[in-house]
């Protein structure tokens, strides 16, 4: 069985093609949303999904969250003692999606569609492959987001002709595809974006409001000071986020110093603290189109996708964008894996699917490094080279010739590079090799370098010595940051040891630490309340007895649920 998972920076979710539609998969809690958040429970349990969220305020160092944001570099977050790489807090999150699939299906899951944003890196696409493989998933299929989106909006279906653009705001990443259907053909015509610009970002400029505002003036400058008040702070300022997107006005208050932090923030004051990342939006948007070589009226639908597009300012970004009311209407948190599931039921040669053609584009330039002439007999290096230009069409070919600049010059050093940047030093370093060739005069030798990218998003460069017609190889397979097959396997090993905590005992792990988080949250009588009822939970709990259990669970469900004023679970 094949099923599609959106692994996402906020939440994940996944969905299988059943009886002709995708159909979203529901975790233990019954939610089909997951939130990417891994932690620690005092046992030393791993916790997945929103009892790893609700103890982000309580056990900070027990908990990790935005991992996604390092995938594909060498970054270690703690957990406790333990330390763990983005692809493998992600491989958890996998792990308990297959499970959750698993019980759903009634069968073994052994393969799935993943998704990932299309302005990811080679290297990030590979963390990716890897996470799935930790979590026991073959993974023959990497999906762009926009791509998805497209495919759940049966765009693929409907439309013998046009031209639609993905706008795909998640909770932190930022993606822009252009899409041509012409005779069962999708083709991406460009793609842009930005790694590191989400609705997580639009929560930290809360925050920063609150800090500037009311927190300054109380000795708070430093949010991160403090692990459990920088936690406090995010849990106030998504409630806002979410408030302000049907409301004027919301309020954030955290407790400092054993003081009462209050703010209430504006529908106003939100936009002018956001304008800044508005701004950032614009820029791929234009940046895609032009490279698409296609005007914004000549676009026949604008398709929303991510979490982050249910805010009204990003909605009005939009329609003043391209003068026109954007489609919305599929759930925009669940639009991405949905479309997972239908490129899993495409795989499968379902019947109810008609069947498409998608292409792809290399979202980054390709390149290599080289030097060039300051003055007579003076030459500078580290400027770039592009080969492969982003957005060419997958798989592609392309070649460029440089020749030597020194006499009686052995050897030349071919540096691969991605990125778009005209030096070196800002683009990312992919690998090396060095090209033995003729000592002759300056400019009298010739490496013709070949550049092969296939839709799997290997690259392989070829070098050619003019002068002799010999060949080298070099296969960029292995990105710095990136794990080795050696390192995956003991990785592999070492996930296998650790303790998953009980799928089943999961609504009591998230009631607890909800509880847990509440009583650090309130004061007065309302810390007293919580106290009792989370200790009467806890009692019934130490029965073991579910007809005690589950009255209990309910009971202090209700009295977190009447003090918070909103339902969690």
């Amino acid at each position: 069985m094949i099923i599609g998972i959106d692994l996402g920076t906020t939440n994940s979710l996944c969905a299988v093609w059943q009886d002709g539609q995708a159909v979203m998969i529901p975790n233990a809690l019954g939610h089909t949303l997951t939130p990417s958040v891994v932690g620690l429970s005092d046992a030393g349990e791993i916790l997945v999904g929103l009892p790893a969220r609700e103890r982000l305020l309580t056990h900070p160092q027990l908990t990790a969250a935005v991992f996604k944001r390092y995938m594909g570099s060498d970054r270690q977050m703690a957990l406790g003692k333990q330390r763990f790489r983005a692809e493998e807090l992600s491989a958890l999150v996998l792990k308990s999606l297959k499970a959750d699939a698993e019980r759903y299906l009634g069968q073994p899951v052994t393969e799935a569609v993943i998704t990932v944003p299309a302005y990811f890196s080679d290297a990030q696409r590979k963390a990716t492959r890897i996470a799935g493989q930790l979590a026991g998933l073959k993974v023959d299929r990497l999906l762009n987001e926009p791509t998805a989106a497209a495919l759940a909006y049966g765009l693929h279906q409907n439309e013998p002709e046009s031209r639609f653009l993905v706008f795909d705001l998640g909770g932190g990443t930022f993606d822009i595809s252009i899409l041509e259907l012409f005779e069962g053909v999708m083709e991406v015509r460009a793609s842009a974006g930005d790694n590191f610009l989400g609705g997580e970002d639009f929560v930290e400029a809360l925050i920063d409001g609150f800090v500037a505002t009311v927190g300054a003036p109380a000795g708070l400058t430093d949010k991160q000071a403090d692990p459990y008040v920088y936690q406090a702070l995010r849990k106030q300022a998504e409630q806002a986020k979410r408030a302000l997107s049907g409301a004027n006005q919301a309020q954030m208050e955290i407790e400092f110093n054993d003081r009462p932090l209050r703010w209430s923030v504006t529908d106003d004051e939100f936009a002018k603290l956001a304008e800044p990342l508005l701004k950032r939006l614009r820029e791929p948007i234009e940046r895609a189109l032009r490279d698409a070589r296609i005007r914004a009226h000549e676009l026949n639908q604008i398709v929303l996708a991510g979490g982050a597009t249910r805010k009204p300012l990003i909605k009005k970004l939009v329609a003043k964008m391209f003068g026109r009311l954007p489609a919305m209407h599929l759930n925009p948190d669940e639009v991405v894996a949905m479309g997972a599931a239908v490129q899993a039921g495409l795989k499968m040669r379902d019947a109810a699917l008609n069947e498409v053609v998608m292409t792809d584009v290399c979202p980054y330039t390709l390149g290599i490094e080289i030097s060039e002439q300051m003055a007579p007999g003076r030459y500078e290096s580290g400027f770039f080279l592009p080969i492969i230009e982003r957005n060419s069409v997958v798989p592609v070919s392309r070649e460029q010739t440089v020749s030597t600049i020194q006499d009686q010059q052995t050897a030349v050093l071919v540096r691969v590079y991605q990125g778009e940047s005209r030096l070196t030093a800002d683009n990312i370093f992919l690998g090396q090799l060095h090209v033995p060739v003729p000592p002759k005069p300056a400019g009298e030798v010739s490496v013709s370098v070949r550049f092969t990218y296939d839709v799997n998003g290997l690259l392989e460069a070829e070098m050619t010595v003019q002068e002799t017609g010999e060949k080298h190889q070099l296969l960029i397979e292995e990105n710095p940051g990136v794990l080795t097959p050696e390192q995956v396997q003991e990785r592999l090993k070492e996930l296998q040891k650790l303790k998953i905590h009980p799928r089943e005992l999961l609504v009591n792990a998230a009631l607890m630490a909800r509880a847990d988080r509440m009583y650090q949250q309130t004061r007065g009588d309302d810390r007293l309340y919580v106290g009792q009822e989370t200790a009467r939970f806890q009692a019934a709990l130490e029965t073991q007895d579910e007809a005690i259990i589950k009255p209990a669970r309910e009971e202090l469900k209700r009295a977190l649920d009447e003090i918070e004023g909103e339902t969690w679970l």
